[in-house]
């Protein structure tokens, strides 16, 4: 569509997407972690793009992820958690200040309705409301 071999001009490609509506800013990202079921995706490095086009906003994430394996806990997370619960629970600490903020509760009420609604947010959310 654009021709092929050699590339476009930077400058010129930025001119052509604005003409088509196609918003590009660089983000400055300090680091970019993507959760599948089995594994985090952490880029350290990581350059990323927002592209916004027709109301639809994507992000290009280019950099090397290192992978971890999700439920693993890293030493210096449990040895700064309130209680062994938590670790034992699985419920992320994440999930406790989000419902304890969209609730007004304190965390530890926040994680006893994690806890009872297997870390399903809405549910928790719901029972607390």
């Amino acid at each position: 569509m654009f021709g092929g071999g050699g590339g476009m001009n930077p400058r010129k490609m930025k001119q052509m997407m604005e003409q088509m509506g196609i918003d590009m800013e660089d983000i400055d990202a300090e680091e970019v972690i993507i959760r599948t079921p089995d594994e985090e995706l952490v880029f350290t490095d990581a350059e990323v793009q927002l592209m916004e086009a027709q109301g639809q906003k994507t992000y290009q994430v280019v950099g090397d992820p290192e992978s971890r394996e999700r439920g693993d806990g890293t030493p210096a997370v449990e040895a700064e958690s309130s209680g062994d619960s938590d670790a034992d629970s699985g419920v992320d600490e994440d999930d406790v200040e989000l419902v304890a903020m969209r609730t007004g509760v304190d965390e530890d009420t926040a994680r006893e309705a994690l806890v009872a609604n297997d870390g399903d947010l809405a549910d928790a959310v719901d029972e607390l409301e």
